[in-house]
């Protein structure tokens, strides 16, 4: 394994580049994948544009908008890590709305957001037509290891400390859930980009050992 110090503008031309030369049939799946402090919607943002400006449509979907409803999500309390860990994300909604639609047999008919959870209802938003050759990305904490169809995806990582340091006081209790993501999925061992972002100034991607 090595890990190569990079800027953060120099990682969005990166990731742009990487995403640009990946063949797909259909639209191209990412998962921009991390927990809130390390700023996985950032991210996935930052792309959008330079995706845009290499000749592919881009839509950025963000899993806060595709919670379950509070009555689900908060049944065992509103600071359960477990329930956050198992509960708290719509993933046969992301799926059904916007995963298999941008696959290869989909229709190109994507929701950008299904759940407005500022007022707990169904979001009133209408259908985007991704083309194909076009791009979405999802962006959101927890996204890998459930067997959510996606073509390409970046995982960002925070050592356990960074991770403490960087969550909002009154976001601590979600740390057991990242604490149990970390051990049970293990991200960092198979997602197809990892970066570290213990100090968001100054990324490092992780490049595999060498297979021998």
């Amino acid at each position: 394994m090595r890990i190569r110090p990079i800027s953060p503008e120099r990682l969005v031309v990166a990731l742009t580049d990487r995403l640009v030369g990946t063949p797909v049939a259909g639209r191209l799946r990412v998962a921009v994948d991390g927990p809130p402090a390390a700023e996985p919607d950032v991210l996935a943002g930052a792309l959008v544009d330079p995706l845009r400006a290499a000749g592919r449509p881009v839509l950025h979907v963000r899993t806060a908008d595709f919670l379950r409803p509070a009555s689900v999500r908060l049944e065992h309390g509103r600071t359960n890590p477990d329930a956050y860990y198992l509960g708290w994300f719509d993933e046969a909604g992301l799926r059904r709305e916007v995963l298999d639609p941008a696959g290869p047999d989909g229709t190109g008919q994507l929701l950008p957001s299904l759940w407005d959870a500022r007022t707990d209802r169904a979001s009133r938003v209408g259908y985007v037509r991704l083309p194909p050759g076009g791009v979405v990305l999802v962006s959101g904490p927890l996204l890998l290891g459930g067997g959510l169809p996606f073509d390409v995806t970046v995982h960002l990582a925070l050592s356990p400390a960074a991770l403490r340091r960087r969550t909002e006081p009154g976001q601590a209790w979600t740390l057991p859930a990242f604490a149990r993501y970390t051990e049970e999925v293990a991200p960092e061992s198979f997602a197809d980009v990892v970066v570290r972002v213990d100090d968001p100034r100054h990324p490092a991607l992780v490049d595999p050992a060498p297979a021998r």
